[in-house]
């Protein structure tokens, strides 16, 4: 059932897509189904240019038949859909689940406009359940992760465990040839303190904590689909 929630919340954010567009393609299940659900658009007429977040969607969506092309000859993009690990009210986010939240943060900054799909599970009061994912470059890996963790208890009060992300015993190397830490908080009181200091770290190449950049959020659930915005959440 949670697909069919990720896919209806896919189709609500097509009301967002308009011919001609060029439109960022988020990274994970959830953008997945978007781009399967635009690629029968693309094949009945409508033309729009996709820039993938990651290297998976950009075969996904080459493999279906939509165009794809890159931020350096179209640094500028009308709309990013893409999904999120957590979202809360006000639409501030953690991403990088699929280790891409660097691509992401790129393109969704890049655009216009950024609309969110979820399904109900994401959507919390507090972040920080989810593991929070950094981005770090190998070079004085001891020494970065360090640097976090003191920070994250003497400036915010957080104390947490950062794991090197693995996958069968190696560890996950990310579309940029970098590595990712998880920081389980369990909850974030001060998101925008911790963004701004964390970005403040040498060695660490960006954090999952997406704040101010989505415009609206298609949650869907066993009711149907919501529509979230900040302002309406203010």
């Amino acid at each position: 059932m949670t697909r069919q929630f990720k896919i209806d919340a896919a189709k609500a954010a097509l009301s967002l897509v308009e011919d001609g567009m060029k439109i960022g393609l988020g990274s994970g299940s959830t953008a997945e189904e978007f781009v399967r659900v635009l690629a029968p658009l693309v094949a009945e007429g409508l033309s729009v240019i996709g820039v993938p977040t990651s290297e998976r969607t950009g075969a996904l969506a080459r493999e279906l038949g939509v165009q794809i092309s890159t931020l350096e000859i179209h640094p500028h993009l009308d709309l990013t859909i893409d999904g999120a690990d957590e979202l809360d009210g006000r639409l501030q986010l953690i991403k990088g689940g699929g280790a891409a939240h660097l691509r992401e943060k790129i393109v969704a900054c890049a655009s216009d406009k950024v609309a969110v799909i979820a399904d109900h599970t994401k959507k919390v009061d507090v972040l920080g359940a989810f593991p929070l994912p950094l981005e770090v470059i190998s070079f004085g890996l001891t020494a970065t992760k360090t640097a976090i963790e003191k920070l994250c208890k003497n400036e915010f009060g957080l104390t947490a465990a950062l794991t090197l992300r693995e996958n069968a015993g190696a560890p996950v190397i990310t579309d940029n040839g970098n590595l990712v830490l998880d920081a389980s908080f369990g909850r974030i009181p001060d998101t925008k303190g911790l963004a701004t200091g964390l970005s403040q770290v040498p060695g660490l190449v960006e954090h999952g904590l997406f704040i101010d950049i989505a415009d609206v959020a298609f949650i869907a659930g066993p009711g149907g689909v919501e529509t979230i915005s900040p302002a309406a959440s203010a």
